[in-house]
């Protein structure tokens, strides 16, 4: 007979096997792709039954398939010490929702300046909207400097490391540790480390949320994001989840399933990839500086090198030079780079970073953002620097 493997599996094992259970799978390599809206019943018994648990088998398509629970297992994996996960719609939907399940009208929440651009405007607009206080902190604050901006009515304190235009990498244990003491939840936006390179959870998080359209979709073919939480918060996330009538189909689950079992032979390639290419355009002449976590000039580096396991394909870096046609003459003409909001794909993608939001740390010169996909690191080194020959003064 079969024995279970000595210990827990290890990383490139668990992403093979988590979300697998026979009950399933029925005998597939693969959860089917179980479409469903209505579920129906044998009896009004069995019926009522299923209303006592609706979270704990079939009861309504809104409240998941098999395929969603697949996924969402799956991504609790990577987090351990997350009692479940919840999936989204869109990125922009887990991190808003995280955020109504927590704060009540009239709660003061924490904010770093380096946040998503969606993020800010959802809790500097329809947040303040809705009684509301976002307050923006600098993103490199320690544990003691975090907590002197604690109010009685503070009930959030976001967090995003690296941030996703200007990469610094926040002390996330500090903080955490710092509001878990205050008794504030935290909130981390990891879609940076997609859960892999680092882990909220065990690093004192309450919920880490991660936008799967990008590194665990991988394809740039679906929207879909997660929010994994603790034991004490994933009642409350459920809660509202299911109020707001979030639910994901079962399509897209799959898809984010598929690509869920490559993520770590994936990121592996675009860490290598993008760490070439950073290192290369820092020796560059008309490159001021590369934002890159890995790489001593980025915000918080040593932060990074205590923190994180490795680094993923998305980074900046500013010329030394600027000029108001300066990024349509940088960008439009590449052969490799495609223009593109969104990250994590197989593609390679550009943009200037200053078309997306404001920095909170102003470059020097003009800015770009690149994620960098799957190509050869040459090809796309080479459109790189056709790119700078085009600009040279």
């Amino acid at each position: 007979m079969p024995t279970d493997p000595p210990g827990a599996p290890r990383a490139d094992t668990l992403l093979a096997a988590a979300g697998r259970r026979p009950e399933w799978t029925h005998g597939l390599v693969n959860p089917p792709v179980a479409r469903g809206s209505t579920v129906v019943y044998a009896s009004v018994a069995e019926m009522e039954e299923a209303a006592r648990a609706p979270d704990s088998r079939l009861y309504y398509g809104r409240r998941g398939t098999q395929t969603a629970w697949a996924l969402a297992e799956a991504l609790t994996a990577l987090e351990p010490g997350a009692e479940g996960t919840m999936l989204f719609p869109s990125g922009v939907a887990a991190i808003a929702t995280a955020i109504l399940a927590t704060c009540r009208p009239g709660a003061h929440l924490l904010v770093p300046d380096s946040a998503y651009e969606p993020t800010a405007a959802f809790v500097f607009g329809f947040g303040r909207d809705h009684g509301l206080t976002a307050e923006a902190y600098d993103p490199l604050l320690d544990g003691a400097g975090i907590a002197r901006l604690f109010r009685p009515e503070t009930a959030l304190l976001l967090l995003e490391s690296p941030g996703s235009l200007s990469f610094e990498v926040q002390d996330v244990p500090a903080l955490a540790a710092a509001a878990r003491a205050a008794g504030i939840p935290t909130l981390l936006d990891n879609s940076w480390a997609a859960s892999w390179f680092f882990k909220g959870i065990p690093a004192g998080c309450d919920m880490v949320m991660q936008s799967l359209t990008k590194y665990v979709a991988g394809h740039s073919d679906l929207l879909m994001g997660a929010v994994s939480a603790t034991p004490a918060l994933l009642p409350r996330l459920r809660r509202a989840a299911h109020a707001l009538g979030q639910c994901v189909s079962a399509d897209d689950a799959a898809l984010a399933l598929r690509g869920y079992r490559t993520l770590g032979v994936r990121l592996r390639h675009q860490q290598e990839s993008a760490l070439a290419i950073a290192r290369a355009l820092a020796g560059h002449p008309l490159v001021a500086r590369v934002l890159h976590p890995a790489l001593p000039s980025c915000p918080g580096h040593a932060t990074f090198l205590r923190d994180f396991s490795g680094s993923s394909g998305l980074f900046g870096f500013e010329l030394t030079l600027d000029g108001p046609d300066l990024a349509a003459r940088f960008c439009d003409p590449m052969h490799h780079f495609r223009l593109g909001f969104s990250w994590g794909g197989y593609e390679s993608l550009i943009i200037p970073a200053r078309a997306a939001r404001r920095l909170p740390q102003p470059p020097r010169g003009a800015r770009f953002r690149v994620s960098i996909g799957l190509e050869d690191p040459a090809d796309l080194l080479a459109d790189l620097e056709a790119a700078l020959a085009r600009v040279a003064p």
